[in-house]
C-alpha cells in the first residue's frame, strides 16, 4: 500500500523505468490510501445537478447525502434558471440532439451564428468563434496563432489551457500581476520575434484575484505586444454589466483577443474567442480543435443565448452573487483566515500544509459541506489551500453554517 503521505501527484506524472500500466496500478494504490483516510473528495457523484446545495452519492457510506455547495463555478446559478432550460428544451425539440457534423463543413446552425455574434457583442468585438469546451478554445486558438518564430508572454498563474496550447512555440513568464516583470520580459523579446502575445487570466482561478488589464494592455502595446485575456472566471462576474475584466478595467475594444468558457457564470458548456472578423476567419480554417470537432449542441447554444439575455436583463443575480462575496469575505477576514488576494467569487483559504487540507476537507465533507482541495503540485506546498465558490443561490443560513464550521476547524487545526 502506497502511503499518501509520503507522495504526491507529482510523483506519478511520470516515470523513466515504468510502462503506463505499471504507472496506472501504482497510481491506483496511491488512490485507495486517499480512500483508506477519507481523504478523496473527488468524483462525488450529484444526483442532483449544480446548485447552491445538491445531492450526492456519498462515497464512504454509499448513501445520498445533502451538502451546501461551494465547489460550483454555476455563479449566477444558470444552469437551472428557467429561462436557459425552457431555451434549450425549445432548440432540442427544433433541432434535435447534436449539431450532426463540424461547423466548418455541415454542422453551423443559425443559432450558433446567434450566439458567436452576441458573444461579440457582448465582449466588445468585431466577431467570435465557438468551441465545444473552455479548454478546446485556449488551445486551438493559442496553437494555431503561435509558432517557432513567435513568443507567448505568460502571467505565471495562467490556466493550464493557456500553457498546454503553447507547446509548440516560445514561452517567457512574469512574475503573478506584477507589471515590472512583465516590462523586463517584452524588452528582452521586443526584437525576437514575429508575434508577441501577452497571455493572462481575468480572474485567476485559484487566487480569485484580478488581472490589471488597463496597465497589462497598455505596457503590452506599447512594446508591439498583442494581449489575450482568459474571461472564464470573469463573464457575468465582474464589471458593471458584467462584461467580463475589459469592462472592469475600462479598456473594452482595446483587448486584442478575448477568451472564455461558456460553463460557468453562463451555465452550459463550450468557449469562446472574440477578436477581429480577419482573425475569427483565420481561426475557422487553422484551429484544430474547431475544425475537427463537432459544433455544440442545439441545447447549450439555446440556453446560453438566453443566458447572455439573464445577465443582461436581470442584474439583481449579480447584486445578490456580490452580496454574498462580501459577507463571506468580511466574516471569514473577521476570523482571521488567509484569502491571499481574494477579490472575487473565488475564496482560496490558505493554509500551507497538504495533509491539514486533506483533514479539513474530510471533516468539511462529514459536516455536509463541498469544497475542493488543493494542494501541490497545483499550487505550491507551502500555499496549499481550501478552494471555495461562493453563488448568487448561497443563503445567508448557508454561508453563516459554512462560517461556522470553518471556524471550529481552523482552531482545531491552528489555522487561526
Amino acid at each position: 500500500m502506497i502511503d499518501t503521505t509520503k507522495f504526491s501527484l507529482a510523483d506519478f506524472m511520470k516515470s523513466e523505468d515504468k510502462n503506463i500500466m505499471e504507472l496506472a496500478k501504482e497510481f491506483w494504490e496511491y488512490k485507495e490510501d486517499y480512500v483508506r483516510r477519507r481523504h478523496y473528495q473527488y468524483r462525488r457523484v450529484s444526483i442532483t445537478g449544480s446548485g447552491p446545495t445538491m445531492k450526492i452519492i456519498d462515497h464512504y457510506t454509499g448513501q445520498v447525502k445533502e451538502m451546501i455547495n461551494l465547489a460550483s463555478n454555476d455563479y449566477l446559478n444558470l444552469t437551472k434558471h428557467p429561462r436557459t432550460i425552457k431555451a434549450g428544451i425549445e432548440a432540442v425539440k427544433k433541432y434535435g440532439t447534436g449539431a450532426g457534423s463540424v461547423p466548418l463543413l455541415g454542422g453551423t446552425l443559425d443559432i450558433h451564428v446567434e450566439l458567436e455574434k452576441k458573444l461579440a457583442k457582448f465582449k466588445g468585438c468585431e466577431d467570435a468563434l465557438i468551441y465545444t469546451s473552455g479548454y478546446g478554445s485556449n488551445l486551438g486558438t493559442i496553437s494555431a496563432i503561435l509558432h517557432e518564430k513567435d513568443v507567448a508572454i505568460l502571467d505565471m498563474y495562467v490556466h493550464a489551457s493557456i500553457i498546454d496550447g503553447c507547446r509548440n512555440t516560445n514561452v517567457e513568464f512574469f512574475r503573478h500581476n506584477n507589471m515590472d516583470s512583465l516590462e523586463k520580459v517584452l524588452k528582452k523579446v521586443k526584437d525576437k520575434y514575429n508575434t508577441k502575445l501577452v497571455i493572462v487570466d481575468g480572474v485567476y482561478s485559484m487566487d480569485g484575484d484580478i488581472a490589471p488589464l488597463d496597465q497589462i494592455v497598455e505596457i503590452a502595446h506599447a512594446y508591439g505586444a498583442f494581449v489575450m485575456v482568459d474571461e472564464a472566471h470573469a463573464t457575468g462576474v465582474i464589471g458593471k454589466n458584467g462584461r467580463g475584466t475589459p469592462e472592469h478595467c475600462n479598456v473594452e475594444g482595446k483587448v486584442d483577443i478575448v477568451a472564455g468558457t461558456l460553463s460557468k457564470a453562463l451555465g452550459a458548456v463550450g468557449g469562446f474567442i472574440a477578436t477581429n472578423k480577419e482573425l475569427v476567419n483565420y481561426l475557422h480554417f487553422y484551429s484544430r480543435a474547431y475544425m475537427f470537432s463537432t459544433a455544440p449542441t442545439p441545447q447549450a447554444t439555446a440556453s446560453l443565448i438566453e443566458a447572455l439575455n439573464v445577465i443582461e436583463e436581470e442584474p439583481e443575480l449579480r447584486q445578490r452573487l456580490w452580496d454574498n462575496i462580501r459577507y463571506f469575505r468580511e466574516n471569514l477576514l473577521k476570523l482571521g483566515f488567509n484569502l491571499g488576494n481574494q477579490q472575487t467569487a473565488i475564496f482560496p483559504i490558505i493554509i500551507g500544509d497538504d495533509y491539514k487540507v486533506k483533514e479539513m476537507c474530510r471533516e468539511l465533507h462529514e459536516a455536509g459541506i463541498y469544497v475542493n482541495p488543493v494542494f501541490y503540485p497545483a499550487v505550491p506546498r507551502r500555499l496549499s489551500r481550501i478552494r471555495m465558490s461562493i453563488t448568487a443561490g448561497h443563503t445567508k443560513e448557508h454561508l453563516d453554517r459554512t462560517l461556522d464550521v470553518l471556524e471550529h476547524l481552523g482552531k482545531k487545526y491552528g489555522i487561526i
